[in-house]
């Protein structure tokens, strides 16, 4: 048996209005929000006493969601340096592809989002760049700028 599709990514913050603005100014859509606690989440999260808000967003597409997570209880924990870099072990970035890289740039950045490196072009496919956002997410910038991308050997130029 397959799986069906991929249903959503979740990111835990620490500020969900700010992760909001962030992606929803980025293109992203609302699609709901609550306060999730319970059994339900105790159970699936092997922890106690969870109390989560929570917002679901989509991409304008509809076939890309992105799970925004606040824990009211237990507190959220870090672990290693406040913004690790890129090579770290463990969910890496999300990545999205948009129209107008420097627009969105200047954007995202009004909401504190900094550049991580610089903005590059690989091959005759993509300019890209990854930025880090709220709760130090990292995110990851594509812009389609000629031919469409064939997966093989990634090597730029």
């Amino acid at each position: 048996m397959a799986i069906q599709r991929m249903d959503n990514v979740a990111v835990v913050v620490d500020d969900l209005e700010a992760a909001v603005a962030f992606f929803t100014d980025l293109g992203m859509e609302v699609e709901g929000r609550g306060e999730i606690e319970g059994s339900v989440p105790d159970g699936m999260l092997g922890l106690d006493g969870v109390h989560t808000a929570i917002a679901m967003l989509r991409t304008p597409d509809g076939h890309g969601k992105l799970e925004l997570t606040r824990f009211h209880t237990p507190a959220a924990v870090t672990v290693g340096p406040p913004d690790p870099p890129p090579h770290t072990l463990g969910l890496h970035r999300v990545m999205f592809a948009v129209d107008d890289l420097d627009d969105t740039v200047a954007r995202l950045r009004r909401h504190g989002a900094e550049l991580i490196g610089e903005v590059v072009r690989y091959e005759n496919a993509y300019r890209l760049c990854q930025l880090r956002g709220p709760s130090g997410i990292l995110v990851a910038l594509a812009e389609p700028i000629g031919r469409p991308f064939r997966p093989g050997k990634l090597t730029s130029t």
